[in-house]
């Protein structure tokens, strides 16, 4: 049998493939004085639980449900909404939070949760979100997968975003976007954050048709905007922190990525047990673009023994 030529082509059959997603059980844990929308698969005997936590700041946990739903055949995946996005609580004092603050999060949520350890997904954002919080919980994390992270140091790949998806996009989709300036994003606003957002989605795809698979996410959570204003305006370096990352790390990349593939080896430079899995044909979201590869690499690393 031929392959599916096309990346739409190879998601639709992927996902034709597969049993039907399983339900989440929605929970509410409170921690750290706010309440946390907790979403769980059932529970796999004698495997490590995974926490995956999503990128896009502004966003829930529907970016990554169900998307990652397979993995959830050989483990429990708990999924979260970070403080102030979907429905969990927001902060006091938006305008102050930090990522810090959501790093600070995933330990504190484990806990809650009573878990001993387990390993730990995080996808762009949500990858910085993910490697703060291991630093912080090294004894909690056995291992972590960073799919698609943001860079260590903000000046190596923030700067050059916008003109990157200008580059990218055609037409209409590009005139949109074209009309959003960037530096205007660094006063917190919801609305623009999220409208930029939407205008950025299609750019972040290797394969403009399957892009249009997809519809771009809403959000008008005024702490995800508040921090990743805080984070273009005063960049960030997170260098030291990485380094005293000493868990045992895969650093997953779509080649065609918006985000360089240098980001990714700058990550695996910098944490002593890190490799690095590029994944051909796949931009910002590999788990819809290649998904055969995506998970076989996530699965392979996760089970070792």
């Amino acid at each position: 049998m031929t392959a599916p030529a096309s990346a739409r082509d190879r998601f639709v059959a992927f996902r034709r493939s597969l049993a039907r997603p399983p339900k989440l059980t929605e929970q509410r844990v409170r921690t750290r004085g706010l309440d946390f929308a907790i979403f769980t698969t059932p529970e796999v005997h004698g495997a490590v639980p995974l926490c995956c936590v999503n990128g896009g700041m502004l966003f829930d946990h529907k970016l990554l449900w169900p998307a990652l739903s397979p993995l959830a055949a050989d483990r429990q995946l708990i999924l979260y909404d970070q403080r102030g996005r979907g429905a969990s609580s927001a902060p006091p004092g938006v305008q102050i939070a930090r990522i810090e603050h959501d790093a600070g999060d995933l330990h504190a949520i484990r806990l809650a949760l009573g878990y001993r350890r387990w390993d730990v997904l995080g996808h762009s954002w949500g990858g910085g979100i993910a490697t703060l919080g291991t630093e912080r919980d090294r004894d909690g994390v056995r291992r972590l997968v960073l799919v698609n992270a943001v860079g260590p140091r903000s000046d190596s790949w923030l700067p050059s975003l916008h003109d990157a998806a200008l580059r990218r996009l055609t037409g209409t989709e590009r005139s949109l976007l074209q009309r959003l300036d960037p530096s205007h994003l660094h006063d917190g606003d919801p609305a623009r954050h999220s409208a930029y957002a939407r205008a950025m989605y299609p750019a972040w795809f290797s394969d403009p048709e399957l892009a249009q698979l997809f519809a771009p996410p809403r959000s008008d959570s005024r702490t995800g905007a508040a921090i990743v204003a805080r984070l273009r305006r005063d960049g960030y370096d997170w260098s030291a922190l990485v380094r005293a990352v000493h868990t045992e790390t895969l650093v997953l990349h779509g080649e065609d990525d918006l985000l360089p593939t240098s980001v990714a080896r700058e990550l695996v430079a910098l944490m002593p047990h890190a490799r690095l899995a590029l994944v051909p044909k796949a931009g910002h979201m590999p788990f819809w673009e290649a998904p055969q590869s995506f998970f076989d690499l996530v699965r392979t690393f996760l089970d070792r023994t």
